[in-house]
């Protein structure tokens, strides 16, 4: 679209002209005041376009992050966004929604081919970044929650970047496949196509949900108890027989760099970091809600050292995501809010 220049170029010639013309005919008191008006135009525009885009702040940054699977990237995007967003001409926007979703996925978009090509020299596995929430957000919104879950984000992974994104606009966020088309820059049809496509993908390969509950919280806490007094049995007793350790390093901290799989080799990892390291060194544990589940945070002197995130299906622990590279745990320092609306 050329809504973006247009928003920028009118204002400048219009502003040029205004104060040319008032310049050479008139006296420098009605030039004086032209110029006043042409500011205040301008400032009053300036606010439009940030209400409008701080009111959709929440939406955006969700559709960002499903699409990246990082926080600190969609905050970036956004940060783009607002500036392309604040150089186009309101009259021509007839769908702020719209429009600001269209533009924050092409963005998003180009900055996972971007990040896709960085990550295949990423040392061991590669996981989403964890995100801290403001305690409104999704908890009352099924289809929101298990959507920034980090079991979801993490089979979204699979998915090529233009799957991902008609994935995340049509199922989570329920935009028209026209909408998706011009955010995507594809036909209609093939749309509809990558749509089916992408369902399909993800419902063969995505775990059961469940929004955090009382089961989940019921379970963390005898989590936490079994690893402080190092009750291997009562651990296991946690644990589902295919249980899988997940970590993500970059090849920046300690972890294992392939999945471990199996309750008893799980189990064995948990102890190592939650009991035995907890007794020799200055290491504190704390009990946190990432991306809507469990999640248990290490801080050795104050300092972020990893964040744990526990799986809970069926009233057993599935899985553990384990991120401890250290540019992944940046954006833990805030809240996110997030929205479908």
């Amino acid at each position: 679209m050329n809504t973006e220049g247009t928003g920028g170029h009118a204002a400048e010639s219009t502003a040029g002209h205004a104060v040319e013309g008032h310049a050479g005919h008139a006296a420098e008191g009605t030039a004086g005041h032209a110029v006043e008006g042409i500011a205040g135009h301008v400032a009053a525009d300036a606010d439009e376009h940030a209400e409008r885009f701080t009111a959709l702040r929440p939406l955006l940054f969700t559709i960002a992050y499903e699409i990246l699977g990082s926080a600190t990237e969609a905050d970036d995007v956004l940060q783009d966004g607002y500036l392309r967003w604040s150089r186009v001409d309101l009259a021509e926007v007839r769908d702020t929604r719209s429009y600001l979703a269209k533009l924050v996925t092409r963005q998003a978009l180009n900055a996972l081919r971007a990040s896709s090509r960085r990550r295949e020299d990423y040392v061991g596995p590669w996981l989403p970044e964890p995100l801290l929430l403001d305690e409104r957000d999704a908890s009352a919104d099924a289809v929101l929650a298990e959507s920034v879950s980090m079991a979801m984000l993490v089979v979204l992974e699979t998915l090529t970047p233009d799957e991902r994104a008609v994935f995340v606009l049509r199922e989570v966020f329920g935009f028209e496949h026209g909408e998706i088309a011009a955010a995507v820059g594809k036909s209609v049809a093939a749309v509809r196509q990558t749509a089916h496509r992408a369902r399909a993908h993800v419902q063969a390969r995505r775990k059961r949900f469940a929004p955090l509950d009382t089961e989940a919280e019921r379970i963390t806490e005898q989590f936490m108890a079994a690893t402080a007094t190092g009750d291997l049995d009562g651990l296991l007793a946690l644990l589902a027989p295919d249980a899988v350790w997940t970590a993500d390093s970059g090849g920046k901290a300690t972890a294992a760099r392939k999945p471990v799989v199996g309750a008893a080799k799980v189990a064995a990892a948990v102890l190592d970091i939650f009991h035995k390291r907890r007794t020799e060194s200055d290491l504190r544990i704390e009990t946190v809600t990432c991306n809507g589940a469990p999640a248990i945070a290490a801080y050795i002197e104050g300092r972020l050292e990893g964040v744990f995130l526990l799986v809970v299906a069926a009233g057993r622990i599935t899985d553990f995501y384990a991120i401890r590279n250290p540019d992944k745990l940046i954006a833990m320092t805030g809240v996110h809010r997030i929205s479908r609306r």
